[in-house]
């Protein structure tokens, strides 16, 4: 039996959409979407795509976990549900890990694992409308691998905030966190094409060794992350072209 196709690939200039395709759930993430979206951002560099892009078909961007899949990870089976962590944990990272830019155009509903999707990518353009947060634990379950993503964006006093009481917030106060880029009026694909085809104009050299700087630095005591820094920038001298 072939497996349901939940993500879809169209590829504009340089520039790959990638859309969770699972409307009729809010494209709630079940296992095998989850698959197929890890793989879908795990090849953007080995296709030699630029930039990307990352959408929700129908009426939001995610819904999170498929909580009605969870019901039937009992105690007995200890292999799905470590496996299941474990494609959770490497989804989250996916964007973070690839060479390649990736904005999220978001709308509707981006909630737990939805908003660390999100988040997780270099940069997000939302629409007005925008349901936002981590309801895990008035569901009784904890927001444990979407949590290092939030905390890093937003700091401890913000982030507890939004994961301990679930409280869902809209685009403006997303943005007025530093969640989000860019808050649109209707469809945020537009904006986020503008960007990514930005992007796609690059020396993709240049953009792999600058994001790959950005979130090292990120981890990095100061003094460190000035020798990293000195090091990417000779690397650099090395490989521009000269006019």
């Amino acid at each position: 039996m072939t497996e349901q196709k939940f993500v879809e690939c169209e590829d504009q200039d340089g520039v790959r959409i990638i859309t969770m395709n699972r409307p009729d759930k809010l494209n709630a993430l079940n296992t095998a979407m989850t698959e197929q979206l890890l793989a879908a951002l795990e090849s953007l560099a080995a296709d030699g795509v630029r930039a990307g892009i990352l959408k929700g078909a129908g009426r939001g961007f995610c819904a999170g976990a498929d909580l009605q899949e969870f019901k039937d990870f009992t105690p007995g089976q200890a292999d799905k549900i470590l496996y299941r962590a474990d494609l959770t944990c490497r989804l989250q990272s996916a964007v973070t890990q690839s060479p390649v830019p990736v904005i999220a155009a978001v709308h509707g509903a981006a909630v737990g694992g939805g908003a660390g999707l999100a988040i997780g990518c270099d940069m997000v353009v939302s629409a007005r409308g925008l349901k936002f947060g981590y309801p895990e634990t008035k569901h009784g379950i904890v927001p444990a691998l979407v949590m290092t993503g939030l905390q890093r964006a937003i700091g401890r006093k913000a982030a507890f905030e939004m994961v301990s009481l679930g409280r869902l917030i809209d685009a403006d106060e997303a943005l007025a966190l530093g969640l989000i880029n860019r808050v649109v009026d209707g469809d945020p694909l537009p904006a986020a094409l503008e960007i990514a085809k930005a992007w796609a104009e690059i020396d993709t050299r240049a953009m792999a060794a600058t994001k790959q700087l950005f979130y090292r630095v990120g981890e990095l005591p100061f003094e460190a992350a000035m020798a990293v820094g000195k090091d990417v920038n000779s690397l650099m001298r090395s490989f521009r072209e000269r006019k």
